[in-house]
């Protein structure tokens, strides 16, 4: 089975300075994979080719076979390619409601039933249909980053990019996030997850992804990353101790 998304020498200057540098990978359908790396690795940047934010200095981005490199932001949405961000950018006037239903007017497939009825169930399914009524500005940061993951299924994706979506939760909020992407996979999305949460990577990933200055330093299982000694010297700037 071909993967569902292929990025192949992947490389972005800013002026002058490489935020990423000849990152190949491949992604199977119906996977939870984690990116992981120190901050500055280029993780969020790589994000954003993928999802046709930033245009690549070189490289290709293979989505179900189609070539998106440096395609429009919107024919990503349309082809089911959607993206959370590590802080959650509602419509903040708008209600809870309102921002899903504005979310699924612009998926890979519109409904062709009742817009509203639709939004409901998602929220619904994200645990938020008692606050459907409220403006999105008054919600907690837990209840934001579920309202994100409501929009992006809102969507219908075929590939999440979720970029620290438990980041300042607690652990039972993480606990519960983390349970909708995996609810989110049963539905038939796959997902690349960043995550500074070691913990979260390990108890929902398959794969692991390390990102390293701009380059990929290391992949494999999440068992394999957290024992690896490059990945290890990567996070406490030091060699691991034999």
């Amino acid at each position: 089975m071909a993967p569902i998304l292929r990025v192949d020498g992947l490389t972005k200057y800013f002026s002058g300075l490489a935020a990423l540098k000849e990152v190949s990978f491949e992604t199977e359908e119906g996977q939870i994979c984690g990116l992981i790396g120190p901050n500055g690795a280029g993780k969020t940047t790589l994000f954003s080719i993928i999802a046709c934010a930033l245009r690549p200095t070189s490289g290709t981005v293979l989505f179900k076979g189609r070539d998106f490199t440096g395609s429009k932001s919107f024919h990503a949405v349309k082809a089911g390619i959607v993206r959370t961000h590590q802080i959650a950018r509602p419509f903040r006037s708008m209600t809870v409601l309102e921002n899903v239903e504005v979310a699924g007017c612009f998926g890979q497939r519109r409904s062709s039933g009742n817009v509203r009825k639709q939004a409901m169930k998602v929220l619904e399914w994200a645990g938020l249909d008692h606050l459907s009524s409220a403006s999105a500005g008054t919600l907690s940061v837990g209840d934001l980053k579920r309202l994100e993951l409501a929009r992006t299924l809102a969507t219908q994706p075929s590939l999440l990019l979720c970029d620290e979506v438990c980041s300042g939760l607690t652990e039972s909020e993480t606990r519960a996030v983390l349970d909708l992407l995996r609810r989110m996979r049963e539905l038939g999305t796959t997902i690349i997850y960043v995550e500074h949460n070691l913990k979260a990577i390990m108890a929902v990933c398959e794969r692991v992804i390390v990102l390293n200055f701009g380059r990929k330093l290391a992949e494999g299982t999440p068992e394999a990353m957290q024992n690896d000694p490059s990945v290890i010297e990567a996070y406490i700037g030091k060699p691991a101790s034999v």
